[in-house]
């Protein structure tokens, strides 16, 4: 059996780098540059004391103690649905579904430090008080942070793809994830998701769909040959060869969650003429 002793960070060497060392499992994300500069180094200052978690961490500077809860009450001063966004980015949905709903609470989690700066700016700039963002790995945010049945929505919205089918298995959602995402989600809470590459959108519908802990709430919807799937493959928009006749005869594609401000991110991915894909899921 290891012991603490045995996992000490090494200090050259690759792992000294690499977070996965420290974890059971690849993470989903690659480490960017943390540099600040002008307007986000000045909100930093100010707000990330009030709105960043302080989270006691384990042996990577993303991760989360065994033994650390978040108290949404607490944390907010109030209690209110919550809404956790995963990989919220430089804040622009969260922010902005923050300021349209000040009657919910919301969670960015994030590891790239300019993101959350930006964040800050924007809670800054709009004078948001239902915003709170932890930089930490979100699969320890689910298995750790967050209590059991404690969160109303769960936001996955573009994740990585990794595009390489050597790099599928550091693909954020998959069925290891979706028991932790279950795990926090309430009775009847929704778990709404986003990419646009089709086969990552496959595998996360075929993910949930295999889960007894989700029920699609638009089953069969957008599928056969006018659906996106459909689209991508006859068209052969991602750069793949055209599939004539191709028709997706199980859909389940939701319509874009008109809560999601259309950000710089998704903008791009359509002026590049790549669609993009919602599904939504129900804890049951």
């Amino acid at each position: 059996m290891s012991t603490p002793e045995d996992h000490k960070a090494p200090t050259s060497g690759l792992a000294a780098n690499d977070l996965s060392y420290y974890r059971t499992e690849p993470v989903s994300f690659v480490r960017r540059g943390s540099r600040l500069h002008g307007k986000r180094q000045d909100a930093w200052e100010r707000q990330s004391g009030r709105y960043l978690l302080e989270v006691p961490r384990h042996h990577a500077d993303t991760s989360v103690r065994e033994d650390f809860g978040f108290d949404p009450e607490r944390a907010f001063g109030r209690d209110a649905p919550l809404t956790v966004e995963i990989g919220s980015g430089l804040g622009e949905a969260v922010a902005d579904a923050a300021e349209r709903h000040p009657e919910r609470n919301f969670l960015a989690v994030e590891v790239y430090r300019p993101g959350l700066a930006q964040l800050m700016v924007r809670i800054e700039q709009r004078g948001l008080t239902n915003v709170r963002a932890v930089q930490a790995n979100a699969p320890e945010v689910l298995d750790v942070m967050l209590a059991p049945g404690s969160v109303d929505e769960l936001w996955v919205f573009f994740p990585d793809p990794w595009h390489k089918a050597r790099h599928h298995k550091r693909r954020l959602v998959k069925e290891s994830f979706a028991d932790k995402a279950a795990r926090v989600l309430a009775d009847g809470g929704t778990w709404r998701l986003a990419t646009d590459w089709s086969d990552y959108a496959e595998q996360m519908r075929a993910v949930l769909g295999g889960s007894a802990a989700f029920a699609n709430l638009h089953p069969g919807e957008r599928g056969g040959a006018d659906g996106p799937l459909a689209l991508v493959r006859r068209g052969g928009l991602e750069g793949q060869d055209r599939e004539p006749g191709f028709e997706d005869a199980t859909g389940g594609w939701a319509p874009r969650f008109e809560g999601r401000i259309l950000t710089s991110f998704e903008g791009k991915a359509l002026r590049a003429g790549r669609l993009v894909f919602d599904l939504a899921y129900a804890r049951v």
